[in-house]
């Protein structure tokens, strides 16, 4: 089972990269960010047409998250736990079944930006929440996937060029406290865990400005955690630079577990 995160930067402007990417690299189960569309305006017809499952959570303008499936979908839940009064549109959930069920938690993190501020106060909460939520996950001791945008650059090595982020909330001490708070509950950075001795990178953004992704100018901030019964069905990992190719590409590229189930 193939599974994947994507951050697609507006989901009606990159219409016809995600179908090329959809068509090229064939996920079973993709997880999408920032659609930037209410629910009724995401362009399902041309997804299910692909062979997918469509579920979204979305928000006029920002924000946005989006599951699609090959394989039927169960137990879809939106929004995190935590704040009856969080209207932003950032996580949803759903078990996928597969030869055996698979929980899928999609995220998009808050930036955070500027910081200290309101925008950051609000990022921290969030990750509190995810933390809480991620407890739980775990304690169905049943493969779990949560995976997405989460605006957390973990290490130095994690972008090209650290010194550039040392006061961005997505590098800020108290946002990289924050993700190894859940990381340490038990979960596996995948992609890191494929790589671990790696110098820098895989990077999976960069900028549109200052020709950043010309130069491999990036940062990690998009990432697959796996609990440990994923972790132990874990066949490969991948980051999908193909993606940035063509016209109007996103400023992030997927990334991918497949997994034997």
């Amino acid at each position: 089972m193939k599974i994947a995160s994507f951050n697609i930067n507006g989901v009606k402007a990159r219409i016809e990269a995600l179908q090329a990417w959809l068509q090229e690299a064939q996920p079973d189960l993709a997880v999408l960010q920032e659609i930037k569309t209410v629910d009724e305006g995401f362009p399902v017809q041309l997804i299910e047409d692909l062979g997918y499952n469509v579920e979204t959570h979305g928000q006029k303008g920002f924000n946005g998250v989006a599951i699609l499936s090959k394989l039927p979908l169960e137990d879809v839940t939106r929004g995190l736990p935590g704040d009856d009064e969080d209207e932003q549109a950032r996580y949803i959930e759903a078990t996928v079944v597969g030869d055996r069920a698979v929980r899928i938690a999609g995220l998009y993190l808050p930036n955070g930006n500027p910081a200290p501020g309101p925008k950051y106060d609000y990022k921290l909460a969030w990750m509190e929440r995810l933390r809480i939520r991620a407890a739980e996950l775990l304690a169905s001791e049943m493969p779990v996937v949560m995976l997405g945008d989460y605006n957390i650059i973990p290490e130095p090595r994690d972008a090209a060029s650290p010194g550039q982020w040392v006061d961005d909330a997505l590098f800020l001490p108290a946002s990289r406290a924050a993700f190894r708070r859940i990381a340490a509950q038990g979960w596996t950075d995948a992609l890191r865990d494929s790589d671990p001795f790696g110098q820098r990178g895989p990077f999976t953004f960069w900028d549109y400005q200052a020709g950043a992704w010309q130069r491999d100018n990036g940062i990690r901030i998009d990432h697959l955690m796996l609990s440990p019964q994923a972790a132990d069905l874990v066949c490969e990992t991948g980051v999908d630079r193909e993606a940035r190719a063509g016209e109007k590409p996103s400023d992030h590229v997927p990334v991918w577990v497949e997994l034997a189930a």
